[in-house]
């Protein structure tokens, strides 16, 4: 059996939160990550029929059985995990029932997953649907993003229109723009719902004065949406206060989105 501190999804995990808590995405105890991992994989550095304790996971996740994820876990902080991913990682395996996941390594002060990991398993569920490679459920709070919702209205095609109208890559990473919820009480199944909702429509889904979930196949996918989010929303929001005398127009956009053959969201565009 290889050891578990040596493989290559748990150092990922570790320089992905390091960094996301350097950027101050995720400060204190903020944020989440979930990493469907590959079976065989994980199977390499742990024992699948060792079962450390169960935890109830409060959703339904039957379409999940099986399924092994590593989680941030709850009230832990990014900045912790380098040093300690043992006390602040767990990799669970959802169990037969579907409600229950079955901790197989980490988590070793006696806590937990994520309070949002309902969340992450709608949105697993829904984006595997779509796309069965999708493996990454991010959740941060960048800065930028959060300021955009103060004083952009909480609607798609606004916030979507600011977001490609201040930088010329923004269309091509998303062109089918972010989804965006109203602000929402935290840590329920009811914006775990929402959240899975809009998933089936954007990669991107912005909780207004919270923060924004992103999925990909990889960690880098995931981030780098998010990353571009935040650039762009930085860009707007530093140019703000002055006139505006420059600014990507719709036919501009549709001439990117064209050039780099994306099927982007026609009716955010005047055209």
């Amino acid at each position: 059996m290889k050891d578990i501190l040596t493989a290559p999804f748990l150092k990922e995990m570790c320089a992905t939160t390091a960094n996301m808590y350097r950027l101050g995405w995720d400060e204190r105890n903020g944020g989440n990550i979930s990493w469907l991992l590959d079976t065989d994989e994980v199977g390499e550095y742990l024992d699948l029929n060792h079962v450390i304790r169960t935890i109830p996971t409060g959703f339904d996740a039957t379409a999940l059985i099986g399924r092994i994820f590593i989680v941030t876990g709850t009230g832990k902080y990014f900045k912790n995990v380098t040093d300690d991913p043992a006390g602040n990682l767990g990799i669970i395996r959802i169990a037969q029932d579907g409600t229950t996941a079955e901790l197989l390594w980490g988590y070793t002060d006696g806590g937990q997953f994520t309070s949002e990991l309902p969340a992450h398993l709608m949105s697993h569920i829904v984006r595997r649907s779509i796309d069965p490679d999708n493996r990454i459920i991010m959740h941060c709070h960048p800065d930028y993003t959060l300021a955009l919702t103060q004083v952009v209205p909480a609607d798609e095609r606004a916030i979507t229109r600011v977001l490609w109208q201040v930088m010329t890559e923004s269309i091509v990473v998303f062109p089918e723009g972010v989804g965006v919820l109203p602000w929402m009480v935290c840590g329920t199944n009811e914006i775990g719902e929402a959240t899975a909702e809009k998933m089936k429509d954007y990669r991107l889904v912005v909780w207004t004065l919270h923060g924004i979930y992103g999925c990909g196949k990889t960690m880098d996918e995931a981030f780098g949406l998010i990353e571009t989010v935040e650039k762009a929303a930085k860009m707007y929001l530093l140019a703000a206060a002055k006139p505006q005398l420059n600014v990507i127009t719709d036919a501009q956009l549709a001439a990117v989105a064209e050039r780099f053959n994306v099927n982007y969201r026609k009716e955010f565009l005047d055209l």
